[in-house]
């Protein structure tokens, strides 16, 4: 990794700026530093300069750009591809949200666009614990042969409780969702621990006139292990509930809300004994992430989702989200 700090310019003041701008300020202050921040909402950016009061307000996104060795795009996803294709322009490193656009035949030609651009998209799981914890244990043969995934994700409200002032796009169907948001999450791990994601049928339930989806089943392989995915809201009393169950010839392990590594032993599910809730992790597997960012502005080996994989994971989303099951 380079000797000096990456500088890290950030489009997009909302919920996701804000956590990787704390992550980088507060555990991550020796590998990178904030270079500036961005976006179209005054309050926004008010509401930065009074709770990161080091982060530095900048005047436009090309300001961002130039002030950065990397950018990380965290404003809305119909705006994600502008300030992307203007970061590699610019010799930038890119670090994107997902998904990569709303369109995905614009996502496609980024992608081709890119190249071997130094750029990728910001999946938490490719550094997170937990995750690292599932993967030692199929490695030590503790499930066998997988032969089957199972993934399943509630919320009590669509946006959660903590997304309420994002609501005007995280839950209209053109860039919102929980499919989107969530689910893309958890089909990048399939993606990860398994191998390729192939379709075979999904339908998604839009029940509200010009909201985002409230239910969604779909099948798929994941490397040709058969995986079933569903998704609701309203079925549950907590803002997020989500499992995904890895099954083998020998046995089961599952990750659960996030965070938690479990194994199943004589009936029962065991959690790794050093896990912690996802809201106490979390900071530090987003210093993982950043440590990601500095090896991929170096141009060295990184762990972080590359174009191609968030591309794939896209594509079954908006897939499954074309078929409205009413």
């Amino acid at each position: 990794m380079a000797d000096r700090l990456i500088s890290i310019g950030v489009i997009g003041a909302g919920i996701m700026g804000e956590r990787l701008m704390r992550a980088a300020l507060e555990h991550a202050a020796d590998v990178v530093r904030v270079a500036g921040v961005w976006d179209p909402s005054p309050a926004s950016l008010a509401r930065i300069s009074r709770e990161l009061p080091p982060v530095p307000l900048l005047d436009s996104p090309e300001a961002v750009v130039a002030a950065a060795d990397c950018v990380y795009v965290a404003s809305p996803p119909a705006s994600h591809l502008g300030h992307a294709r203007r970061a590699l322009a610019a010799g930038r490193a890119l670090f994107c949200e997902k998904p990569l656009a709303v369109d995905p035949a614009d996502a496609r030609a980024f992608v081709a666009e890119a190249g071997a651009a130094r750029a990728a998209v910001n999946f938490p799981f490719a550094s997170s614990f937990a995750v690292q914890h599932l993967q030692s244990w199929i490695a030590e043969g503790v499930i066998g042969t997988p032969r089957s995934l199972g993934i399943e994700v509630a919320f009590a409200t669509w946006p959660r409780s903590w997304q309420r002032d994002a609501a005007a796009w995280l839950d209209g169907p053109a860039q919102g969702g929980f499919t989107r948001e969530v689910v893309s999450h958890f089909l990048f791990l399939a993606r990860r621990l398994l191998g390729e994601l192939v379709l075979q049928s999904g339908r998604a339930r839009f029940p509200e006139p010009g909201l985002s989806e409230r239910g969604l089943s779909a099948r798929l392989t994941a490397g040709g292990v058969p995986v079933t995915l569903s998704g609701t809201v309203g079925t549950t009393v907590h803002d997020d509930h989500n499992v995904f169950t890895l099954t083998g010839s020998l046995g089961s392990v599952r990750l659960r809300d996030w965070s938690i590594a479990e194994r199943l032993q004589a009936g029962t599910w065991h959690p790794d004994p050093d896990a912690l809730p996802n809201a106490r992790i979390r900071p530090l597997v987003l210093r993982r992430q950043l440590e990601g960012v500095a090896h991929l502005v170096a141009g060295e080996p990184h762990a972080l989702a590359t174009l191609a994989e968030a591309f794939e994971v896209q594509s079954v989303v908006e897939a499954i989200l074309a078929e409205d099951g009413h």
